[in-house]
């Protein structure tokens, strides 16, 4: 076998590996409105506006989010964690609660 035909079969193998891997949306930064209450959080890195409004900071991965509610907001100091699903989807854990589904809200212009 020659050098040429392995570096074709390397590659093949890291396409196979690559294209069998799940794909994952491009980040969980943006707007989210809940599916069932009228209430709405926003991600820009490590950044959060709550859905009461009040802006802190949390762990950012692009994929992940994680804070603890801030003094001030309902349910102050339970832990909240987010894991994106797909580019509308995001699941929402509160401590203690069953996850939840949020999708990114609509655009009205």
């Amino acid at each position: 076998m020659t050098g040429p035909d392995i570096a074709k079969r390397i590659l093949i193998a890291g396409v196979v590996i690559v294209s069998s891997s799940p794909v994952l949306a491009d980040a969980i930064d943006g707007d989210w409105c809940s599916t069932k209450k009228a209430k709405q959080f926003s991600i820009n890195g490590p950044v959060i506006v709550t859905p009461a409004g009040t802006q802190t900071t949390g762990n950012y991965s692009r994929h992940a989010f994680s804070y603890v509610v801030p003094e001030g907001d309902p349910d102050a100091g339970e832990a909240i964690a987010m894991q994106l699903l797909n580019e509308e989807e995001v699941q929402v854990s509160e401590e203690g609660g069953a996850p939840e589904i949020w999708r990114r809200c609509e655009l009205i212009s």
